[in-house]
């Protein structure tokens, strides 16, 4: 089995790739690459057994009814309701939430943060996708999935926070660390210096893992009510087996 992880940025420079080989008794790191373009990516994903992409997939539904609304006229604003509790349901997906209530991480607003920008980069790689015969179903019912490695690593009980950017990269070493004794299995071999000092290196892994639990079905999954919306806005596959259990038995 290959398993991809796509840790997706605005723009190539910031984006890594991870492709993860699932052979014998343990996974091998075959290829990670920092800074790959759209090219890359779609190549990548098209040969992948099944792939994480930590980017949403989506908008939230009432924002985009919100915009729409203010397009044509004027929007409604509840009666008696603070802003900061109406805009919530125009920040967050169901999908966040979710997040939120189960891990107590935090992910970006896909209409309120910068990562709106990474996400319609997102949109065109999933058009391209599709264009090319590989549909991308947005509830993760497919072989492509969002993921959000700070939240799979929580699920882990590993460090999911404070190990971004140059200025940590000592934190950085030490999830590598983590990782590799919580999974002795994985093999980074040439590509550990890299992931040592590149934290979009190291979320391509974890990306490329939560894809191989996406792919044994042990990751979570919208219900019933709320899958309609999934389908639209995007859902979250969060991890709900151990990091040891992903080994190939």
């Amino acid at each position: 089995m290959l398993t991809v992880g796509v840790d997706l940025a605005a723009e190539a420079v910031r984006t890594a790739v991870a492709l993860l080989d699932w052979s014998g008794e343990g996974a091998r790191v075959r290829e990670v690459v920092v800074g790959a373009d759209d090219d890359l990516i779609v190549e990548t994903l098209m040969d992948a057994d099944k792939a994480g992409v930590d980017c949403p997939f989506g908008w939230p539904d009432r924002f985009v009814d919100f915009v729409t609304a203010h397009r044509n006229g004027h929007v409604e604003v509840p009666a008696g309701v603070a802003g900061r509790t109406w805009r919530g349901d125009l920040v967050h997906r169901v999908t966040d939430r979710v997040v939120i209530e189960l891990t107590g991480q935090r992910p970006l607003s896909v209409s309120a943060d910068r990562i709106g920008h990474t996400a319609m980069r997102c949109a065109a790689l999933l058009a391209e996708l599709a264009r090319r015969g590989r549909p991308v179903g947005r509830a993760g019912d497919g072989v492509v999935v969002e993921v959000y490695p700070a939240a799979s690593l929580r699920c882990w009980g590993l460090t999911s926070n404070g190990y971004k950017r140059s200025a940590n990269l000592g934190t950085l070493g030490l999830l590598v660390d983590e990782l590799q004794a919580a999974a002795p299995w994985l093999d980074l071999g040439a590509h550990e210096g890299l992931c040592r000092g590149s934290d979009d290196a190291t979320d391509a892994v974890v990306a490329a893992l939560t894809a191989r639990a996406a792919a044994l079905g042990r990751v979570t999954a919208p219900s019933r009510e709320q899958v309609l919306t999934a389908r639209s806005e995007g859902w979250i596959a969060l991890p709900t087996v151990a990091l040891r259990d992903l080994r190939p038995e």
